[in-house]
Protein backbone atom coordinates (compact mmCIF):
# COMPACT_ATOMS: atom_id res chain seq x y z
CA UNK A 1 0.00 0.00 0.00
CA UNK A 2 2.89 2.38 0.77
CA UNK A 3 4.44 1.66 -2.64
CA UNK A 4 1.12 2.47 -4.33
CA UNK A 5 0.95 5.82 -2.50
CA UNK A 6 4.51 6.64 -3.53
CA UNK A 7 3.74 5.83 -7.18
CA UNK A 8 0.60 7.99 -7.00
CA UNK A 9 2.51 10.92 -5.46
CA UNK A 10 5.25 10.68 -8.09
CA UNK A 11 2.65 10.50 -10.89
CA UNK A 12 0.86 13.59 -9.54
CA UNK A 13 4.16 15.47 -9.27
CA UNK A 14 5.04 14.58 -12.87
CA UNK A 15 1.59 15.69 -14.01
CA UNK A 16 1.92 18.98 -12.12
CA UNK A 17 5.32 19.67 -13.68
CA UNK A 18 4.02 18.86 -17.14
CA UNK A 19 0.98 21.08 -16.65
CA UNK A 20 2.97 24.08 -15.42
CA UNK A 21 6.08 23.63 -17.56
CA UNK A 22 9.47 22.24 -16.69
CA UNK A 23 11.70 24.50 -14.67
CA UNK A 24 8.79 26.01 -12.79
CA UNK A 25 8.99 26.30 -9.02
CA UNK A 26 5.26 25.51 -8.67
CA UNK A 27 5.80 21.88 -7.65
CA UNK A 28 4.59 22.54 -4.11
CA UNK A 29 1.02 21.55 -3.26
CA UNK A 30 0.30 24.97 -1.77
CA UNK A 31 0.87 28.15 -3.75
CA UNK A 32 1.39 30.95 -1.25
CA UNK A 33 1.52 34.26 -3.07
CA UNK A 34 1.88 37.82 -1.91
CA UNK A 35 1.10 40.69 -4.23
CA UNK A 36 2.36 44.21 -4.75
CA UNK A 37 0.25 46.33 -7.03
CA UNK A 38 0.15 49.87 -5.66
CA UNK A 39 1.74 51.94 -2.94
CA UNK A 40 -0.43 55.03 -3.21
CA UNK A 41 0.14 58.53 -4.51
CA UNK A 42 1.64 61.45 -2.67
CA UNK A 43 -0.02 64.83 -2.55
CA UNK A 44 1.23 68.05 -0.99
CA UNK A 45 -1.31 70.34 0.66
CA UNK A 46 -1.08 74.13 0.94
CA UNK A 47 0.60 73.88 4.35
CA UNK A 48 3.51 72.01 2.74
CA UNK A 49 2.88 68.60 4.35
CA UNK A 50 2.85 65.42 2.30
CA UNK A 51 -0.02 62.93 2.55
CA UNK A 52 -0.21 59.44 1.07
CA UNK A 53 -3.59 58.61 -0.49
CA UNK A 54 -4.87 55.16 -1.49
CA UNK A 55 -4.81 54.43 -5.19
CA UNK A 56 -7.95 52.77 -6.47
CA UNK A 57 -8.77 50.99 -9.69
CA UNK A 58 -5.59 48.92 -9.79
CA UNK A 59 -5.71 45.56 -11.54
CA UNK A 60 -5.00 42.07 -10.24
CA UNK A 61 -4.84 39.08 -12.58
CA UNK A 62 -5.70 35.53 -11.48
CA UNK A 63 -5.62 32.29 -13.43
CA UNK A 64 -6.91 28.80 -12.76
CA UNK A 65 -6.22 25.74 -14.89
CA UNK A 66 -5.84 24.19 -17.36
CA UNK A 67 -3.83 21.80 -15.14
CA UNK A 68 -3.92 21.89 -11.35
CA UNK A 69 -2.51 25.43 -11.14
CA UNK A 70 -4.00 28.53 -9.51
CA UNK A 71 -2.24 31.87 -9.19
CA UNK A 72 -2.34 35.63 -8.86
CA UNK A 73 0.32 37.03 -11.19
CA UNK A 74 1.36 40.27 -9.45
CA UNK A 75 3.55 38.46 -6.90
CA UNK A 76 6.01 40.12 -4.45
CA UNK A 77 5.57 41.99 -1.20
CA UNK A 78 2.38 43.06 0.52
CA UNK A 79 -0.50 44.66 -1.36
CA UNK A 80 -1.93 47.98 -0.16
CA UNK A 81 -5.56 48.20 0.95
CA UNK A 82 -7.87 49.68 -1.67
CA UNK A 83 -10.18 48.98 -4.58
CA UNK A 84 -8.93 46.55 -7.21
CA UNK A 85 -10.29 45.15 -10.46
CA UNK A 86 -9.68 41.39 -10.24
CA UNK A 87 -9.62 39.73 -13.65
CA UNK A 88 -9.75 35.93 -13.50
CA UNK A 89 -8.85 33.74 -16.46
CA UNK A 90 -10.58 30.39 -15.89
CA UNK A 91 -9.00 27.89 -18.29
CA UNK A 92 -10.79 24.71 -17.20
CA UNK A 93 -14.33 23.44 -16.72
CA UNK A 94 -13.28 21.39 -13.67
CA UNK A 95 -11.87 24.31 -11.61
CA UNK A 96 -12.98 27.64 -10.20
CA UNK A 97 -11.25 30.65 -8.65
CA UNK A 98 -12.62 31.62 -5.23
CA UNK A 99 -11.20 34.63 -3.32
CA UNK A 100 -12.24 35.17 0.31
CA UNK A 101 -11.06 37.47 3.08
CA UNK A 102 -12.18 40.51 5.07
CA UNK A 103 -15.23 41.86 3.19
CA UNK A 104 -14.61 39.78 0.02
CA UNK A 105 -16.18 36.54 -1.25
CA UNK A 106 -16.07 36.24 -5.07
CA UNK A 107 -15.94 33.12 -7.23
CA UNK A 108 -16.12 31.87 -10.79
CA UNK A 109 -18.34 28.90 -11.72
CA UNK A 110 -16.72 25.46 -11.79
CA UNK A 111 -18.28 24.41 -15.11
CA UNK A 112 -17.54 27.73 -16.86
CA UNK A 113 -14.43 28.75 -18.77
CA UNK A 114 -13.43 32.27 -19.80
CA UNK A 115 -12.49 35.60 -18.27
CA UNK A 116 -14.49 37.17 -15.48
CA UNK A 117 -13.89 40.47 -13.65
CA UNK A 118 -14.74 41.51 -10.11
CA UNK A 119 -14.31 44.83 -8.31
CA UNK A 120 -13.01 44.05 -4.82
CA UNK A 121 -12.35 46.33 -1.84
CA UNK A 122 -9.36 44.82 -0.03
CA UNK A 123 -8.86 45.63 3.65
CA UNK A 124 -5.89 44.84 5.88
CA UNK A 125 -5.67 41.10 6.50
CA UNK A 126 -5.10 37.74 4.83
CA UNK A 127 -7.06 36.66 1.77
CA UNK A 128 -7.21 33.11 0.46
CA UNK A 129 -7.74 32.00 -3.14
CA UNK A 130 -8.69 28.39 -3.88
CA UNK A 131 -10.24 26.07 -6.41
CA UNK A 132 -13.17 24.78 -4.35
CA UNK A 133 -13.22 21.23 -5.81
CA UNK A 134 -9.43 20.89 -5.30
CA UNK A 135 -8.82 23.18 -2.30
CA UNK A 136 -6.30 20.79 -0.73
CA UNK A 137 -3.86 21.19 -3.61
CA UNK A 138 -4.92 24.39 -5.40
CA UNK A 139 -4.74 27.31 -2.98
CA UNK A 140 -2.74 30.35 -1.98
CA UNK A 141 -2.88 33.52 0.12
CA UNK A 142 -2.25 37.22 -0.28
CA UNK A 143 -1.47 39.71 2.47
CA UNK A 144 -3.01 43.16 2.52
CA UNK A 145 -1.52 45.69 4.89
Amino acid sequence: MTALRLVLIVALAVFALAATGCGSDDNAATDTTTLTDTTGTETTDTAGTTDTAETTGSALHGTVGPGFDISLDEASGTIAPGTYELEVEDLSDIHNFHLTGPGVDVTTDVAAEGTESFTVELQAGTYEFVCDPHAGQMNGTIEVG
